[in-house]
């Protein structure tokens, strides 16, 4: 079989030396996956991109032979679905690998936001010891409302309570045992929008999830409330949030994902026909605007980054190629059909 894997770093090279023992002909690549590169390697039968790479049509077309996407993260709405059905490419992806740290990577959030970190830091390098405009807030006590309690919603949880905090979460399926064992409540969104001083996005990006939270919602919320987003960029309008913090109702916001996020990586291209386009200007300068924001704390999709969980990723990914390989595919999303290879 030939494997193309883009988005590798040098040290994660070593992780795919299995599937070459076994007699496949693997290929490491450090660039995302792109129209305009699906050419150099289209023979693949297998290919592994990872979050930045565009598995649209007009890229996946270039593989006349392709049988299976193995994404090396959890989400798959870079991928076209609907394509991969069509054609019986099967696409599997890590459901697992970064809990944990993502759901630390919310708190470094949090606390940035909570005391003011990034101004404490960038001022005391100047050399100025002041404490004028750095006073904070406790998180004890505090109200935290979880959106999505699945995996990285339930350690949020667990966090959360070692901070001695209220919790206040929401989900489609309510689990009334983890309820108990970890110490929160079950709330409608209504709810937990109107009593939360902080919120905490952690759902999918699905048609149902789109603009979770626009002004409407905004509208329910706490004056100066915080919002943290570590899930993806379309469930959280950029443009109502922009709103929000110029009226004084959103306080603060941390943020790793943000809608149109590619847009941001190609901002030289802003005034270009293709550009425009290909994404919606509006959300692209909202998101420049959120950069420039001092009470905003953008981070470049990196909750998931770090040397564990990467290596959770790779780990996963290989035992999802090497299962396809042997006819008994694992971590299948999409419901595509599939033939052993």
């Amino acid at each position: 079989m030939k494997i193309a894997v883009y988005e590798v770093e040098e040290w994660e090279k070593a992780a795919f030396d299995e599937l070459r023992a076994g007699g496949h002909d693997v290929v490491t690549l450090p660039e995302p996956l792109t129209p305009d590169n699906a050419g150099e390697h289209s023979g693949a039968d297998i290919i592994s991109p990872f979050i930045y790479s565009n598995l649209g049509r007009d890229t996946l077309r270039h593989f006349g032979g392709l049988k299976m996407i193995a994404t090396r993260s959890t989400g798959y709405d870079h991928i076209d679905m609907d394509y991969c059905r069509k054609m019986g490419i099967v696409v599997s992806n890590v459901p697992r690998y970064g809990e944990s740290t993502v759901a630390e990577h919310v708190f470094a959030l949090i606390l940035a936001i909570s005391h003011k970190m990034y101004d404490a830091i960038d001022r005391t390098r100047k050399g100025d010891f002041s404490q004028a405009g750095l006073m904070g807030f406790d998180l004890r006590g505090k109200t935290i409302g979880v959106i999505g309690v699945g995996g990285i919603g339930r350690h949020v949880i667990e966090i959360a309570r070692g901070f001695s905090m209220r919790v206040l979460a929401h989900d489609v399926r309510r689990d009334e045992r983890l309820s108990r064992e970890l110490g929160f409540v079950y709330a409608e969104m209504p709810e937990i929008l109107s009593r939360s001083d902080i919120i905490t996005l952690h759902v999918p990006a699905n048609e149902k999830t789109k603009d979770l939270i626009s002004t409407d919602e905004f509208k329910l919320m706490k004056d100066g409330v915080v919002i943290i987003n570590t899930s993806r960029g379309s469930v959280l309008n950029v443009q109502a949030l922009l709103r929000a913090i110029a009226d004084g109702k959103v306080g603060a916001a941390g943020l790793d994902v943000l809608d149109e996020e590619p847009a941001i990586r190609e901002e030289a291209e802003l005034l270009s026909s293709i550009f425009r386009k290909k994404y919606d200007l509006e959300t692209v300068l909202a998101n420049s605007v959120l950069l420039r924001l001092r009470n905003v704390f953008i981070t470049p999709h990196s909750a998931f980054n770090t040397k564990e969980a990467v290596q959770r990723i790779l780990k996963t990914s290989v035992e999802n190629i090497t299962a396809y390989l042997r006819g008994q595919p694992e971590n299948i999303v999409g419901q595509a059909p599939w033939k052993a290879a």
